[in-house]
């Protein structure tokens, strides 16, 4: 799974010109789903999501995490978070799951995060979108469930 955060004030999705979504302050999320992706994929994902230290405390340190400020979040379905964009100038989408797969696996995080936070907006899954936010920093994470089970490596000293 790979989802893209931004860390908002607020943040609303349009469908045929209807708002369908919206979050206040929090995340919002883009959420793309792969072949391989499983619901323990999605609690993995959700859980760092909901743990991660980046906004604010008293002092304007980025050390508190969505839940301990009550954020919100709005998670729009993105499939193109998997282009692959190697071979000419049009994107391949085929590293994306199928559709029945990730709209079910889209709702399951959906479902996973409105365990945790007070208020969680959704867009349509398939549907064409227009997002709109207001960018809270700005700060924007990218997150790989693949890359999140690799252990880290401290950078090494070049010695100079």
């Amino acid at each position: 799974m790979r989802a893209l955060l931004q860390r908002v004030e607020s943040a609303s999705v349009e469908v045929e010109g209807q708002v369908v979504g919206a979050c206040g302050r929090g995340f919002l999320i883009l959420l793309g789903v792969g072949p391989n992706d499983t619901e323990e994929t999605a609690q993995r994902l959700w859980t760092k999501i909901l743990k991660l230290r980046v906004f604010a405390d008293k002092d304007g340190k980025t050390n508190l995490s969505l839940a301990q400020v009550a954020g919100e979040v709005l998670v729009v379905s993105q499939f193109t978070l998997y282009a692959d964009c190697r071979k000419g100038n049009r994107p391949s989408f085929t590293g994306a799951a199928e559709p029945s797969k990730a709209q079910a696996l889209y709702q399951h995080f959906c479902q996973l995060a409105q365990r945790d936070v007070p208020h969680v907006g959704r867009g349509v899954f398939g549907a064409m979108m227009r997002v709109s936010l207001a960018n809270d920093g700005p700060f924007t994470i990218w997150l790989d469930t693949d890359e999140l089970t690799k252990p880290h490596h401290a950078p090494r000293d070049s010695g100079t």
